[in-house]
């Protein structure tokens, strides 16, 4: 149900903070985490948190810590505060920028500090895969061995036979991404690479190749959101208004879906986003969707409402999803180039729409940036959380 009252007209992101994405194997989730913190913190200048919500999504399996609310308060030196972890998969930074938006627009707290931190390089790569595959279906899809990666190929063979998709149809995905990843100093992967780099990938799990996938990184952003009335006057950078948020959820099981094919929760929680901002998809100036996988883009774009049904995979052939393009899409390199930062990866979203929107991007910039959508999944799309963020003060 459209709500048009929420959120309210004064939440704002204050503040960002954001470590190189990467194997950082000499430091600690902790460690990644404050590092975050701190930049966000020194951006929001005098302003106390008064809840830290961390994203996160295989803290308690890869580093066999829970509990990370409370760790992470005390050891960024806020004893005291009320501090919890949010889980929802790929989706656990989007969620949790939610809940902070619903935390203030509550008026219960004034400001709230978010910080999204994975570390994928605690463990090997069986374990980490064993890990990846709880965001599906424990019962019905794990338990065969059926990882995420594999039910992304068989996304993409079905996608393929039931429109016609010619081989090498998702290349451009891969190739925008990388190409906006060299323009971000805290990508994994900082070299463009060509559309024939792409046709000569190994395969993952057929007909998705390795650079349908993007690669695993350890990695924290952190946010501060706040209220209108508790922002100073002189707050150092342009603050960012929250003019939507929106979280939906479908089946998690892909064989409990109408139609694996459609991402209903990106449906449902796109609409309402842009229904509480009042705007319509072509004042989006930029959208940073969910691109673990390549066929993930298409059926996010299709979805959302960018792209007709089956037609979705040729914006990335025609260049309307670069930085220059009608729609520029992971516009810093996304999870391909950045790196796949798991519970992270929509708290990175929004911190690098921040940027955009401030006119701090850099090499990444986008011009004329004005109105961002940042859209966190998580599993096969059965959890889909929407942001709309506005550098205006009115749409």
């Amino acid at each position: 149900m459209t709500n048009s009252n929420f959120p309210p007209s004064d939440i704002y992101i204050i503040g960002v903070g954001m470590t190189p994405a990467g194997e950082h194997w000499e430091k600690s989730l902790r460690e990644l985490a404050l590092e975050a913190i701190i930049q966000a913190r020194q951006e929001a200048g005098e302003i106390t948190p008064g809840a830290l919500y961390v994203a996160n999504m295989l803290a308690p399996v890869l580093s066999r810590q829970s509990h990370l609310g409370a760790l992470l308060a005390d050891f960024a030196g806020m004893r005291g505060i009320e501090a919890v972890t949010l889980e929802a998969a790929g989706a656990s930074g989007g969620m949790a920028l939610r809940h902070a938006v619903m935390a203030i627009a509550s008026g219960l707290v004034q400001s709230v500090l978010v910080v999204g931190v994975e570390k994928f390089s605690e463990r090997v790569s069986a374990e980490i895969e064993a890990a990846l595959s709880t965001s599906g279906d424990a019962d019905f899809e794990a338990i065969h061995g059926v990882t995420q990666t594999a039910l992304a190929a068989m996304l993409m063979r079905r996608y393929q036979f039931e429109y016609a998709v010619p081989e090498g149809a998702f290349a451009g995905f891969s190739v925008n991404a990388h190409a906006n990843g060299a323009g971000n100093p805290r990508a994994m992967f900082q070299r463009p690479i060509k559309p024939e780099t792409y046709q000569r990938a190994a395969m993952l799990s057929e007909p998705l190749n390795m650079f349908d996938a993007a690669p695993l990184a350890d990695g924290a952003a952190a946010l501060m959101l706040a209220s209108g009335d508790a922002i100073p006057a002189d707050s150092s950078y342009p603050k960012i208004r929250i003019a939507g948020s929106s979280a939906a959820v479908d089946a998690v099981a892909l064989h409990d879906r109408r139609d694996p094919l459609y991402f209903s929760a990106v449906q449902d929680s796109t609409a309402e986003a842009l229904s509480q901002a009042g705007l319509n998809r072509d004042q989006i100036s930029l959208f940073e969707l969910h691109d673990r996988y390549t066929i993930y883009s298409a059926l996010a774009l299709e979805a959302a409402g960018f792209a007709e049904r089956g037609q979705g995979w040729k914006l990335g052939q025609d260049g309307n999803i670069t930085r220059k393009g009608s729609l520029p899409i992971t516009t810093f390199g996304g999870s391909k180039a950045r790196g796949d930062t798991g519970g992270a990866n929509g708290v990175y979203q929004a911190a690098e729409a921040v940027l955009q929107l401030q006119g701090r991007a850099g090499e990444a910039q986008v011009e004329n940036a004005r109105f961002a959508m940042i859209q966190a999944l998580g599993g096969t799309g059965a959890t889909a959380v929407t942001h709309i963020l506005s550098g205006s003060e009115t749409p």
